[in-house]
């Protein structure tokens, strides 16, 4: 995505409503993902600065996704690739990369010699729960300029709506944005 708000395709720009809430008569069914894009994307961005001034400066959002793929219980690369949504070599490369910077190790499978897990390091679980924190506080934020019962009926509507879309909430970003 480069930045630049896609054109309808009447070829209008704007909202028409002159509320620059997008909730005008004008507003585009196109708006609607690219907001809650820019929410995630929003939320993210902020959340990876806190990190890397909390010690974290390497974690990225690729990293937390496959972080949450491995879970407490470590993963084989089998496993985190299903989970992910992705190759069994990309799982590998993704993997590669969390060792790289200290978030993940690969030790034996105590029940299955011949097996390798990926399992999270102390500094991974660290990342982990600072960032649960810092979305706490992001949340916070949110609550105090939206109003803590909207943002409660906001997150509400969303589960709402993404209720029939699946089990849970997934990590497999990276498989779904992928070829």
């Amino acid at each position: 995505m480069t930045g630049e708000t896609p054109c309808p395709p009447d070829g209008r720009h704007g909202s028409g409503s002159g509320d620059g809430a997008g909730r005008g008569p004008d507003a585009h069914g196109y708006e609607l993902p690219l907001l809650l894009f820019a929410g995630f994307r929003t939320l993210i961005d902020q959340l990876h600065a806190e990190l890397a001034e909390q010690g974290h400066p390497g974690m990225r959002p690729a990293h937390g996704f496959a972080m949450q793929a491995i879970g407490p219980g470590g993963a084989t690369a089998s496993e985190l690739a299903r989970r992910l949504g992705v190759s069994k070599q990309a799982a590998g490369k993704t993997a590669e990369r969390l060792m790289a910077v200290g978030y993940a190790e690969r030790v034996a499978d105590p029940a299955d010699a011949r097996r390798k897990i990926i399992r999270l390091t102390p500094h991974g679980v660290d990342a982990l729960r600072r960032s649960a924190a810092v979305f706490e506080e992001l949340r916070a934020r949110w609550a105090a300029t939206l109003g803590d019962e909207r943002l409660r009926q906001l997150e509400t509507d969303l589960r709402t709506m993404t209720a029939g879309a699946g089990a849970g909430l997934r990590v497999d970003v990276a498989g779904w944005f992928g070829p």
